[in-house]
């Protein structure tokens, strides 16, 4: 057993629905979690003191790290998603193990500066150039697992089935060309093949499935995705109507809504998280309900693309989750307090959601697998961030109010220390392993995008 680490926070955020903070929180950390919990006393002598307001850890639920060396390279140029997604595809071919592990590893260190400790990374660039096999045939998705155990961070490796190239009105699928062969495994058994070939997972690391979209995945491999997840009984994402296209295209080929092929082929359900899900209908929003599905929302990515408003405040609240997606920023508070923003834009009315659901999405690491996490209580893994609130962005804040002007008022500079299953990943804004980040990220992306 390792010595009990003791911090006594000014202020902290212990999971009140209304997302006021407690006053004087003592916690005792033993061997990477919470050994207790207690809020109003003062601050003992043997305790670290953390000023301004402490949370959970954050959970960054829907990443592809690989998108990060587009940042500030296709956002001025006009285009639609579809353009967006040729240039990412540019870069998806020139990656290889190496440059994978060390851009990913960069990101995830930014990550951690942001205050998230946990990462779903949804990985679907397996194989070589040309669709040819690795000797280890996950060794891209051992890469990120590198990545994240050097960045201090936990993973769920959600990796994607991506069998086609796009779906016909006719309901055909176009086969795979061009960086998109990298993808792909031939058919679903091919698919559950490789993902039953990792083998155990390191520690800091927890095996999801994902099913890429209607476009990629035909409609009679989707039970087979689904159960792969069963199997595994870990989570299960997929993206779904994030374009208005992708819903026409699967009318026109199916008769049905991509949530409505979803739900026939038994992907909906507790551990599943809907990514995007921007377009939406009636019968769609009452399925997700039924189904307990989680949403991950990715505002950034989502107005970047022009892909649309979601319905949030039709969801369920406590069934929502957050995501950097493409990251172009990585900073969830920007994206928590997106999520209301865009809600006020849709409805013309303010406050569906308040900060105690915008922090609960922010801190949503069940829909990663990992129930144990993103709260401080006793019993949960030892996550937190610690934010000040003398910076100019937070100076003159209302005490009681503190969890309410991170989420709508901080971004992720404010982040002062950030800790990870007990062990401390940022201090004093900077990284604890990774110091010269912005040099890692420079010299990596500068190989791979220029």
């Amino acid at each position: 057993m390792s010595a009990p680490i003791r911090l006594w926070c000014e202020l902290a955020w212990t999971g009140s629905a209304d997302g006021a903070p407690e006053h004087g929180v003592l916690l005792e950390i033993v061997d990477g979690g919470f050994a207790s919990v207690v809020a109003g006393v003062e601050p003992p002598a043997d305790a670290e003191t953390l000023t301004g307001v402490t949370l959970p850890g954050l959970a960054d639920a829907h990443s592809h790290a690989f998108h990060r060396a587009l940042r500030g390279r296709t956002h001025s140029d006009g285009g639609s998603f579809w353009t967006w997604r040729e240039v990412m595809y540019r870069v998806a071919d020139r990656l290889d193990p190496d440059t994978y592990l060390r851009l990913a590893r960069a990101v995830y260190a930014e990550m951690a500066l942001a205050g998230v400790t946990c990462v779903g990374e949804f990985h679907y660039l397996h194989h070589a150039p040309g669709g040819v096999r690795y000797a280890d045939p996950n060794e891209m998705g051992r890469a990120l697992l590198g990545a994240a155990a050097d960045a201090g961070l936990r993973v769920t490796l959600l990796d994607v089935c991506y069998l086609a190239g796009g779906l016909e009105p006719d309901g055909t699928h176009r086969p795979l060309t061009g960086p998109q062969v990298r993808f792909g495994d031939g058919d679903v058994a091919g698919w559950a093949e490789r993902v039953a070939g990792f083998g155990p997972l390191p520690g800091h690391a927890r095996l999801g499935v994902a099913a890429h979209s209607v476009r990629a995945v035909p409609v009679d491999a989707l039970p087979g995705v689904a159960a792969v997840a069963d199997g595994l009984g870990g989570p299960l994402h997929v993206h779904v109507s994030e374009q208005p296209a992708e819903n026409a295209v699967c009318l026109a080929a199916h008769g049905r809504t991509p949530i409505a092929v979803l739900a026939d082929a038994g992907v909906l359900g507790e551990r599943t998280s809907l990514v995007h899900a921007t377009h939406l209908t009636d019968a769609d929003v009452a399925a997700i309900r039924a189904s307990r599905s989680t949403v991950c929302l990715c505002p950034t990515t989502e107005r970047d693309l022009a892909d649309g408003l979601p319905r949030t405040g039709d969801l369920d609240t406590d069934r929502l989750s957050l995501g950097s997606d493409q990251h172009a920023r990585i900073d969830l508070f920007e994206e928590a307090r997106a999520v209301e923003l865009h809600e006020r834009l849709r409805t013309h009315r303010r406050g569906t959601l308040g900060s105690g659901d915008l922090m609960r999405a922010a801190t949503a690491h069940a829909s990663l697998g990992w129930d144990d996490a993103g709260a401080l209580r006793p019993g949960a893994r030892a996550d937190l961030v610690n934010v000040p609130l003398e910076g100019v962005r937070l100076a003159g804040a209302d005490p009681d109010r503190a969890v309410d002007a991170v989420v709508f008022a901080a971004d992720a500079s404010d982040v002062r220390h950030v800790m990870a299953d007990g062990r401390w990943i940022v201090r004093d804004g900077v990284h604890t392993r990774r110091p010269d980040l912005a040099h890692d990220l420079d010299t990596v992306i500068k190989e791979i995008a220029t």
